[in-house]
């Protein structure tokens, strides 16, 4: 195979490519980029020919074998074949590509305090059961008690009263409930923000588990030799009129995953302090827990929905 140098002031990354073979390479990418003139939509010609572009650099500058493409094409398939409406191997391919990641950061520019975004992940559903002010919504799955308590507010330090709080998580034994029964709703619920923005709920300790590992994603992080472990987090959605969006996971301080976290996750601002509450320590309801809990807080501050 010919070796490559990347020789920016060139731009020739295809050392040993004979000058002809260049010209029908060229001339293949202007075909193919051309056929999106006349797409009446601006932004798809953009996309589209700057993905051509892209795609068409990445199998030059690799020299892609036709075996390769023959097993890129095998895996999406199959990638495909798995997915239904619980399981979304696509999904976990752009989360450990960084891709996910990248999106959000993209679209959800840093706005002085508010909180920062990251994964949603494929386990959200729409239907979870509402709360109460300070509710349970293990609904029954296994895991160790976690108070979870906080304030709502935007950037202006003004309480947000009436935001709408999605929380879901993955139980002790590192699954969804979905990921049981298509039907099954426990661990995830949804409440909202009180008159004076406060919120608080009943939830488990979160744990680290493997994203599901029994598909191409998971073969392709064994091929790699990366790990599939996702470092333990409680998901939020927060919704709010007049605010943007926040989709976001807090995530226990000293868990030892926190950077291999395989969908690159993490951010340091996310990273709580889930303090550890030994047997018979009374809780902020009176709830009478039996065994050790723990108690995190996490104030949550909304950007304008035109930041």
């Amino acid at each position: 195979m010919p070796s490559f140098v990347n020789d920016a002031a060139r731009g020739n990354i295809y050392r040993d490519v004979t000058p002809a073979q260049r010209t029908i390479e060229d001339q293949l990418v202007e075909k193919v980029v051309q056929s999106f003139d006349h797409t009446p939509d601006p932004r798809l010609k953009e996309v589209m020919v700057s993905l051509v572009r892209h795609l068409h650099s990445f199998i030059r500058e690799v020299r892609l074998t036709e075996a390769e493409w023959g097993a890129a094409i095998e895996f999406l398939t199959r990638a495909g074949h798995i997915t239904d409406d619980v399981r979304q191997e696509f999904v976990l391919l752009s989360d450990t590509l960084g891709a996910s990641m990248q999106t959000i950061n993209i679209n959800n520019a840093a706005y002085q305090d508010a909180t920062e975004a990251t994964v949603f992940g494929p386990f959200f559903v729409e239907d979870s059961p509402r709360v109460e002010r300070g509710g349970d919504i293990a609904f029954g799955a296994p895991g160790e008690a976690c108070w979870v308590e906080g304030n709502v507010t935007g950037t202006d330090g003004n309480p947000l009263a009436g935001a709408r709080i999605e929380v879901w998580e993955a139980d002790e034994d590192g699954l969804y409930d979905v990921q049981y029964d298509a039907g099954k709703r426990s661990a995830r619920g949804h409440l909202h923000s009180d008159t004076d923005g406060s919120y608080c709920f009943w939830a488990l300790t979160p744990t680290p588990y493997p994203i599901p590992d029994d598909g191409p994603v998971g073969q392709l992080l064994t091929a790699v030799g990366r790990s599939p472990l996702r470092a333990s987090h409680l998901h939020f959605m927060v919704t709010r009129e007049g605010r943007r969006t926040l989709v976001t996971h807090i995530f226990p301080a000293g868990d030892p995953i926190l950077w291999d976290d395989s969908v690159f996750g993490v951010k340091q601002s996310l990273i709580k302090r889930f303090e550890q509450q030994p047997a018979g320590t009374p809780t902020p309801d009176g709830r009478i827990i039996d065994g050790a809990w723990t108690r995190v807080r996490f104030d949550i501050v909304l950007a304008p929905s035109d930041a």
